[in-house]
């Protein structure tokens, strides 16, 4: 497989435990370069991931010292992705839950649509947690509202090709949104951008603790990151609305006219 010199796989891991081989061994028979970038683990993935290397071409490991948050760990791969001349990095989540199958697919819509963000629409199974399920149709809503309803279908999901400089301009100027509300305050400030949404259904799978499943979600301390970003966002919304209103027309007109 010849690496791509556009698109990249980034995939942020802290603590994932055995999950992270897997994810990053299926990743690299997808698609290659992989980067994964470890998150301040302190679970052996360093070493884990070593053997990986040895086998693996394309594979590179960058290293936080301490735990800073998933958007952190996206944003150092973002900037030194910028700095070698990517255009494009797909986010997976190091956990097992994404498709790593669907990585070719998304990044064949990126190359043809490389003005867009590409953003799975998660297809749940039927044993997905109903809280996962429903609590996000919440966190949906808002995001709709700040984007005029302009498209995005799903503001948590973390499987993702993102344009990497405007995301690297974006993620400079904005303070926080560096842990579970990165992937909301990034959807919606791509699209103040102009930068519009393409959604591709993908399957999610949630792994019990006895499958190597790991969850760091904190639900009091998650949700209150969302409320916080939520309201920063609808904030920053009003000035601009007439500017997120026509960008809203444009997107539902560009999903009309492909």
């Amino acid at each position: 497989m010849t690496p791509s010199q556009s698109h990249l796989v980034i995939i942020p891991s802290y603590n994932t435990g055995g999950k992270l081989v897997e994810t990053v061994t299926e990743a690299c028979a997808c698609w290659r370069p992989v980067w994964v970038v470890l998150d301040g683990s302190t679970d052996g993935s360093a070493a884990a991931l070593a053997e990986v290397g040895g086998r693996e071409e394309g594979l590179r490991i960058l290293a936080l010292e301490r735990n800073s948050g998933k958007g952190a760990a996206v944003m150092h791969a973002l900037l030194a992705a910028a700095r070698e001349g990517f255009t494009h990095a797909l986010a997976l989540d190091a956990d097992g839950q994404h498709s790593a199958g669907d990585i070719p697919r998304f990044m064949s819509v990126s190359q043809g649509n490389p003005a867009a963000m590409i953003l799975g629409a998660p297809q749940f199974a039927a044993d997905a947690p109903a809280l996962r399920r429903h609590g996000r149709r919440v966190g949906n809503w808002w995001a709709n509202l700040e984007t005029c309803w302009g498209g995005i279908e799903d503001s948590l999901f973390g499987f993702r090709v993102y344009p990497i400089r405007e995301s690297v301009r974006i993620l400079q100027g904005t303070r926080g949104a560096r842990r579970f509300d990165f992937d909301t305050e990034l959807a919606v400030r791509l699209f103040w951008a102009g930068v519009p949404p393409i959604n591709l259904s993908t399957p999610v799978r949630y792994f019990k603790p006895a499958e190597g499943g790991r969850s760091h979600f904190h639900y009091l301390r998650d949700n209150w990151l969302l409320i916080r970003r939520h309201t920063l966002l609808v904030l920053a919304l009003i000035p601009q609305m007439r500017k997120v209103w026509k960008l809203r027309q444009s997107a539902r007109r560009g999903r009309k006219n492909p």
